[in-house]
C-alpha cells in the first residue's frame, strides 16, 4: 500500500476544513431566532410595526423634527392618556406635561421673557403653567405629548417601499425598509421580540427620532398647587 504524503495529508484537511467553513456560512440565516419579519416585503413590515407600536402602552421618543421650518429636539415618554419630557428649539428648552387633556408648560424666565412678556418671566419661571385648550399654544404642543398622534404622522415613509438589509441599533437586530431608496425616508424594525420601530429617518431631511421602552408604563401626576399657575383662557405670551 502507498503510503499517501504528509502534503497531501494536509492540504485534503485544509481544503476539507475550508469546504465545511464555506458550507456552514452559506447555511447561516440572518433572520433564525428573530420574530420572522424581516423574511417578509417591505410593506408589510411596515404594517406590523405600525400595529405593534399602535398596541404598545408606552413608548419613549427622542430626537429632532423639522416642521415649517423649525427643529425641534424631543425626548418624550408618552402613553395613550398623557406624556412628559422636554423639548428644545431656537436654544430654548420648556418641559411639557399631558394629563388626560389638561396641558402644562414648564420653562424657566427667559423662555418667557423671550416670548414678549418680560415683566413675567421671573413669575412664572420653573412653575407648572396651565395650557388652555382655547390657546393657539395648546394644538402646537399638545400633539408633541399625544402618542396616537405623534406615532400616526411620523411612521410613515413616502415612495415605493423596499428593504434595505439587516442592521443593529444599539444591540438589537433590525430590518430596514425605506421610501424611494432613502430619499423617501428610513425605518428600522425590531428583528427581536415585537417588530417595534426602533430608528426613523424622515424624508427630506425633516429629522431622525429614536423608539425605545416600548410597553414600558410610567407614572403621570398632577404637579402641586403651589407650583401650578393658572392664567384662565389664554397664556400671557400667546
Amino acid at each position: 500500500m502507498t503510503a499517501i504524503p504528509p502534503v497531501r495529508n494536509r492540504r485534503a484537511a485544509l481544503l476539507g476544513a475550508v469546504c465545511i467553513l464555506a458550507l456552514t456560512g452559506c447555511s447561516e440565516d440572518p433572520d433564525a431566532g428573530t420574530n420572522g419579519v424581516g423574511k417578509l416585503a417591505a410593506d408589510k413590515i411596515q404594517s406590523k410595526s405600525v400595529t405593534a407600536a399602535g398596541a404598545a402602552d408606552a413608548v419613549r421618543l427622542s430626537g429632532t423634527v423639522v416642521t415649517s421650518g423649525r427643529t425641534y429636539r424631543l425626548d418624550m415618554r408618552l402613553k395613550s392618556d398623557g406624556g412628559s419630557g422636554s423639548v428644545t428649539s431656537k436654544g430654548s428648552t420648556f418641559g411639557l406635561l399631558r394629563i388626560g387633556e389638561q396641558l402644562y408648560l414648564k420653562a424657566d424666565a427667559d423662555f418667557w421673557n423671550s416670548n414678549g412678556d418680560s415683566g413675567v418671566g421671573d413669575s412664572l419661571h420653573g412653575k407648572y403653567v396651565k395650557v388652555p385648550q382655547g390657546d393657539p399654544s395648546y394644538k402646537k404642543f399638545s400633539g408633541f405629548t399625544d402618542k396616537d398622534v405623534l406615532l400616526s404622522s411620523l411612521l410613515t415613509l413616502h415612495g415605493s417601499l423596499a428593504t434595505d438589509g439587516h442592521h443593529d441599533q444599539n444591540g438589537v437586530r433590525t430590518i430596514r425598509i425605506t421610501g424611494d431608496d432613502g430619499s423617501g425616508g428610513t425605518l428600522d424594525v425590531s428583528l427581536e421580540g415585537k417588530p417595534y420601530p426602533l430608528r426613523l429617518v424622515r424624508a427630506g431631511g425633516a429629522g431622525t427620532l429614536t423608539f425605545s421602552d416600548w410597553g414600558k408604563s410610567f407614572a403621570v401626576k398632577e404637579p402641586a398647587d403651589d407650583d401650578t399657575v393658572d392664567y384662565g383662557k389664554q397664556l400671557p405670551s400667546s
